[in-house]
């Protein structure tokens, strides 16, 4: 057995895995493996015509936790206390708090904190794999890679980063608002609760700008499809009560639910791209070459940017008696974690197969990714189910 440390990687590919958009252009104005849910209605299915409105039952289920909508709003979300720390499946919240992520914000927010201590199962991983250099993807994004975006949200720690992709919903063909990521890019897992002001922002920095560019960038530039907020999230079981923990990464994955911050379109009908999810968890040999896509954060990246590695996955096993995780060779570093990784399924259509969760402490060179099984489709089927129409 091999000790090493591993942490979250939060923070022109062949023809059949590009991510190109069909539809809409960018607008120009601004358990074992079992799913657990948190809960917050939108105003949309409460029947109310503002997205940043908050909905009855948000404030009652803050009121239930002692604390006030409007004391959130004006920043007592910055209170971390344990004891107002939501943490429990059905407790998430994310009210609207309207042109909270501005450019300098966006820019300003780091990947989470990237020190765990792990230990390799007893067996069973493969071989590190070589090192892939992480290629920039073309620009505009929303024609290369539209599904693909960042995810930031607040913690203690601060402003923070990772990175999602849109999922297709089986219930509202061509209307999705999911968004696939990692668990530990909404919940603190063991050591804390849901993460706050959770926002999605697809195809950001749509032009791959420098950070002195992006400082005179006009809004479509920077979130060229404008901003989509979480108001649902489910993630593990495994991972709410213990994540950060070896044996919950292979648990490591989430499932947003999210809503304009203005305007009323799906985010599928605004982008024109979202991706099916293969939760048959293929074995690393059988599921070919994948393709891993994110914005990293840590150093020697800067988070503005768009990368993607190609390679095909070895095993990994973070902990004894533990599912398998694919791991790939790629220079991706923090800020990525929660980025699609994609693969051609045998009918020729490209799916999403995982998502980044773990590389290597003090370095780069691999990232590692669970394995999407039952519970996965478990957490899909939930958040489809709840907005159905």
């Amino acid at each position: 057995m091999r000790s090493i440390r591993l942490v979250p990687a939060v923070v022109g590919l062949v023809s059949a895995l590009a991510l190109t958009a069909t539809a809409c252009g960018p607008t120009e104005t601004p358990a074992a493996d079992k799913p657990a849910a948190g809960a917050s209605a939108s105003a949309s299915a409460t029947g109310g015509d503002d997205p940043a409105a908050l909905p009855q039952d948000l404030a009652d289920k803050l009121k239930k936790h002692g604390v006030d909508l409007d004391k959130w709003k004006d920043g007592e979300w910055k209170n971390w206390d344990k004891e107002n720390w939501l943490r429990e499946a059905e407790d998430f919240v994310n009210p609207v708090i309207d042109g909270l992520w501005d450019s300098q914000r966006m820019q300003s927010a780091k990947s989470p904190d990237p020190t765990i201590a792990a230990t390799a199962g007893s067996g069973g991983s493969d071989p590190v794999p070589r090192p892939v250099q992480a290629q920039r993807e073309k620009t505009p994004y929303h024609r290369n890679a539209a599904p693909v975006g960042k995810i930031f949200f607040d913690s203690p720690q601060g402003h923070m980063v990772c990175s999602g992709t849109i999922v297709k919903d089986p219930r509202r063909p061509g209307k999705s608002n999911m968004v696939w990521t990692a668990g530990h890019c909404v919940h603190a897992g063991q050591r804390g609760g849901w993460y706050r002001n959770i926002a999605f922002v697809p195809a950001y920095n749509d032009l791959g700008k420098s950070a002195s560019a992006l400082r005179n960038a006009k809004p479509h530039e920077i979130a060229p499809y404008g901003q989509y907020w979480a108001d649902w999230a489910v993630t593990s079981g495994e991972w709410i009560n213990r994540g950060g923990s070896n044996a919950a990464w292979p648990y490591d994955y989430a499932v947003l639910h999210v809503k304009p911050e203005r305007g009323k379109k799906s985010l599928e009908e605004t982008v024109g791209a979202a991706l099916p999810v293969d939760f048959s968890a293929p074995t690393p040999a059988q599921a070919g070459t994948v393709g891993a896509w994110g914005y990293p954060a840590a150093p020697p990246y800067n988070g503005l940017i768009m990368h993607k590695c190609l390679d095909r996955p070895g095993r990994m096993v973070t902990a004894p008696a533990t599912p398998t995780m694919y791991r790939i060779g790629c220079t991706m570093t923090g800020g990525s974690s929660g980025g699609g990784w994609f693969r051609v399924l045998p009918n020729g259509k490209t799916a999403l197969v995982s998502n980044t969760s773990i590389g290597p402490a003090g370095g780069n060179g691999w990232l590692a990714g669970p394995l999407l099984g039952r519970g996965a489709k478990d957490a899909h089927e939930m958040v489809s189910k709840k907005f159905a129409r």
